[in-house]
């Protein structure tokens, strides 16, 4: 759109709505404003104290979050049980999206790091949004097909890269 139009018709104030934050989140960058003001009334808005628990490992996920402000550490127990930081998240980022498809046990441990507001998107309200409104559903759960998909060929070839990695020679060895 022109500049000059987009000035005169853009409503005031909607780049601080959650619908424009949920647009610059990639499972929902491709959605529309309308279908974006569809997934605001899909959202729980939740806040977390500093060290205070999202979700433990084991847990059986409903949901994903999306982090609207502060932020969270994810940790995962190693085999002698200790726990290891596995990613320090910020705005924008988002966690447990694996969660909206299948009620599947956590596989790690999250924690806010500071006070912290997340967008939550949960299994029942997808769901029910499926039955009701199938077309935006359809286009919500696209959105994170596509992410899911791309981690898990970056997660392929990473072990494709471990398999072989025991194969090549070493500098040491040429």
């Amino acid at each position: 759109m022109n500049p000059f139009w987009s000035n005169i018709f853009r409503k005031p104030g909607y780049e601080g709505t959650l619908a424009y934050f949920l647009g610059t989140v990639p499972p929902f960058s491709a959605l529309g404003r309308r279908d974006l003001n569809f997934l605001e009334t899909l959202i729980h808005l939740r806040n977390y104290h500093p060290g205070e628990t999202i979700f433990s490992e084991g847990d059986i996920g409903s949901g994903m979050y999306i982090i609207r402000s502060g932020g969270v550490r994810i940790d995962m127990k190693d085999e002698q049980g200790q726990n290891k930081v596995q990613a320090n998240l910020e705005a924008g980022d988002f966690f447990g999206e694996i969660a909206l498809t299948t009620p599947m046990p956590r596989i790690g441990t999250a924690t806010a790091t500071e006070q912290t507001v997340l967008a939550g998107l949960f299994r029942a309200d997808v769901l029910d949004a499926l039955r009701k409104h199938p077309a935006i559903a359809s286009k919500i759960l696209l959105g994170l097909n596509r992410i899911l998909s791309e981690r898990l060929q970056h997660a392929g070839l990473r072990l494709h890269g471990l398999s072989y990695a025991h194969l090549e020679p070493s500098y040491e060895e040429q």
